[in-house]
């Protein structure tokens, strides 16, 4: 069985990537915005937390996430954030992937992979490395020829603090 270890700082900055099951491309269609939304929403009233960037693709969500300080539980966040998506994905009557009896024993459902992948951001240059690949990310996927064409990106949102000029990435070649 695998050992999963996680790297814990209060008040620490993490780059989290959470994928649908089967990498079904379920997470930018309308419901799948809407509830994602709402689970952040509802799960940031009992446990506040900063999304200081952010991708969402198809098939899976990259962001970055600032805790309080004192605070070092983003496990608890990730965890009640897939299970709100969750709920709401199927209480409007939206099918989710077979899983193993392992897995039903658990409580877990066919919506999202099991775990996510995490890392612990060290500094500002580890910052904006994971903040670049994330807003790269739709390109990289082939999903949008430039990045400032994807819509649900927190890219938009850079480019207006002036942390990135409009054109930033070029265009593929």
């Amino acid at each position: 069985m695998s050992d999963y270890r996680r790297w814990y700082v209060e008040g620490g900055t993490y780059f989290l990537t959470l994928v649908a099951k089967n990498r079904r491309q379920i997470l930018t269609t309308d419901h799948g915005r809407e509830f994602l939304r709402n689970g952040i929403a509802t799960v940031r009233e009992s446990f506040p937390f900063e999304i200081v960037a952010n991708i969402l693709l198809p098939d899976h969500w990259h962001l970055v996430m600032q805790l309080p300080p004192g605070d070092r539980d983003y496990s608890i966040r990730i965890k009640r954030i897939k299970t709100e998506f969750t709920r709401q994905w199927l209480d409007s009557g939206h099918a989710e992937v077979a899983v193993s009896d392992s897995q039903k024993s658990k409580g877990e459902r066919g919506v999202w992979q099991p775990r996510f992948w995490e890392h612990t951001i060290q500094d500002e240059d580890d910052l904006q490395q994971c903040c670049d690949y994330i807003h790269w990310n739709p390109v990289k996927h082939e999903l949008a020829d430039r990045v400032q064409d994807w819509p649900w990106s927190s890219f938009h949102r850079f480019v207006k603090a002036g942390q990135y000029e409009i054109d930033w990435g070029g265009t593929i070649p």
